[in-house]
């Protein structure tokens, strides 16, 4: 360990230390360069755009600027590496322009504005975009859901509460609820990508300007469909990333339970479900195994991402309501992770559906165990012979454990035995051999709970053409956003060009 005095000497005695270099500014530049190069270069388009348009900057200077900023962009983000002369990113790319174009020039396009309100802006560009990706992503996993339960409608499988066996159902009806919850999702997700689609630039570092700058001018230009109007709001709120962050959050938690549910099904001794050759990998010593990394991974995948939203949201808890570092470079990229995993998750588990299949013969056989068919019977007796509920539950209940004391599946017990508990509890009470076999047969269980959002394969496929639209109208929104998106970049284009070729 050195002494005091070695040590400064390595750290140096003027800002900043190589301690601080090399476990802050370094990593952080790097994270500035992967995520937020195109982005500022957009800002610095739009604002030069906008004040030479405001007459803040004469044209020909608006012309030197933007043939400057153009050429700086060309440059390969990757070669770009940490340099101490230079704070961070922001003021390599400021230095770079002014080699080109010359300091005062370089300071002009700086008026009216700060790192503040430029920061937030960046990092709201990124996020916009890992919004829409995901957004488009977990719509197709929607489709592959809702393909996917057209197709199991009638597939009568065993339904389970507290992780044990409770009522027949079908798969379709249970993927019904895992897309209902992507659904709700993909809903938080474009809630979020509004909250996020707002443009802080103008509030310069926390009260605007006294230039005549048009905040909405740059707002339309990077394509944000609102202005976050209050400038102490536009660089101190933060709700724009927790509510980022619990949109991803909440999707990885919703579908990590499911899931888990598959990791169930796929193994050998449930064998409902097979996943698809190419998701599947064999030990290294044991070849007769058939693993479902894919779907552990993805697992695994949204446990990770669910902590990086975590993180974000921890991070902002009980920070001073202003322009603070701990939103910043700090706590960005724990959000551009969570999603770029959370898409990872969900492009794997788009494969794994649409391509497993489904052993339909034994999740029948499954759902004739377990006396899972037995609330039927105190259904029945309530409904069709008059016993009161209360007392027909009660002879379900001494069916079913006569069933388990005996070691018999309720197509095993002979209806004789049946008879003589029916008439124990009610003497005229009797029962024929066809509405005992109706009673215990799943697919009639099923069939027969055709109310709203149940299990029967009509209502299914009834809730299945409802989820269709709602899947139509969330395309419908997200296919014109970047559209929109798209339009204005090319107009920042064209601008940019008639600005250039008119000077």
């Amino acid at each position: 360990m050195p002494t005091k005095d070695d040590f400064i000497k390595q750290e140096g005695t003027e800002f900043p230390g190589k301690t601080y270099v090399e476990h802050l500014l370094r990593p952080v530049f790097n994270d500035q360069r992967d995520y937020l190069f195109k982005h500022m270069f957009n800002i610095h388009r739009a604002y030069v755009i906008m004040l030479s348009e405001q007459r803040i900057l004469d044209k020909s200077e608006a012309a030197k600027i933007l043939r400057g900023v153009e050429t700086i962009a060309k440059i390969d983000p990757q070669t770009l590496t940490y340099n101490p002369q230079f704070e961070d990113l922001f003021f390599m790319i400021e230095h770079k322009i002014s080699e080109e174009i010359g300091p005062n020039l370089a300071g002009s396009m700086h008026m009216a504005r700060s790192r503040n309100d430029m920061g937030i802006a960046m990092y709201r560009l990124v996020l916009r975009e890992h919004i829409l990706t995901l957004t488009e992503s977990a719509l197709l996993l929607a489709r592959a859901l809702l393909e996917k339960i057209g197709e199991h409608a009638e597939t009568v499988m065993t339904a389970y509460t507290h992780t044990q066996p409770a009522q027949p159902t079908t798969l379709g009806h249970y993927l019904t609820a895992v897309l209902d919850i992507l659904l709700r999702d993909i809903e938080r997700l474009q809630s979020a990508y509004e909250t996020v689609n707002c443009s802080p630039m103008g509030a310069a570092a926390l009260s605007t300007t006294s230039f005549p700058i048009d905040r909405n001018r740059v707002c339309e230009l990077l394509g944000f469909s609102r202005l976050i109007e209050n400038s102490y709001d536009a660089v101190a709120g933060a709700d724009y990333l927790i509510e980022t962050a619990t949109a991803v959050l909440t999707l990885m938690t919703n579908s990590g339970r499911w899931i888990q549910d598959f990791l169930q099904l796929v193994t050998r001794e449930h064998d409902i479900i097979k996943v698809a050759d190419p998701y599947v990998q064999i030990s290294s010593i044991m070849p007769q195994k058939r693993n479902p990394v894919s779907i552990e991974h993805s697992r695994a995948l949204a446990s990770s991402s669910s902590g990086e939203a975590l993180a974000a949201i921890a991070m902002i808890h009980n920070t001073p309501f202003g322009d603070i570092v701990d939103t910043e470079d700090d706590l960005q990229p724990h959000l551009y992770r969570s999603y770029e995993k959370a898409n990872r998750v969900i492009h794997l588990l788009h494969a794994v559906i649409r391509t497993m299949e489904v052993n339909k013969d034994l999740a029948l056989a499954r759902a004739k165990t377990c006396c899972i068919t037995i609330t039927e019977l105190a259904d029945f007796l309530a409904k069709e012979k008059g016993v009161p509920f209360r007392a027909a539950h009660k002879i379900a209940s001494t069916i079913a454990k006569k069933c388990a004391s005996e070691n018999q599946e309720l197509n095993e017990l002979p209806l004789q035995t049946v008879q003589q508990i029916l008439t124990a509890h009610h003497e005229h009470l009797a029962l024929t051999q066809d509405e005992w076999e109706d009673i215990i047969c799943p697919i009639q269980f099923v069939k027969r709970r055709s109310i709203q959002g149940g299990p029967n394969p009509e209502e299914v496929r009834r809730m299945a053409g409802e989820r269709n639209l709602v899947i139509q109208q969330a395309r419908a929104r997200l296919e014109p956003e970047y559209s929109r998106l798209k339009n204005m970049d090319n107009e920042l284009g064209s601008l940019i060009s008639k600005i250039v070729e008119d000077s």
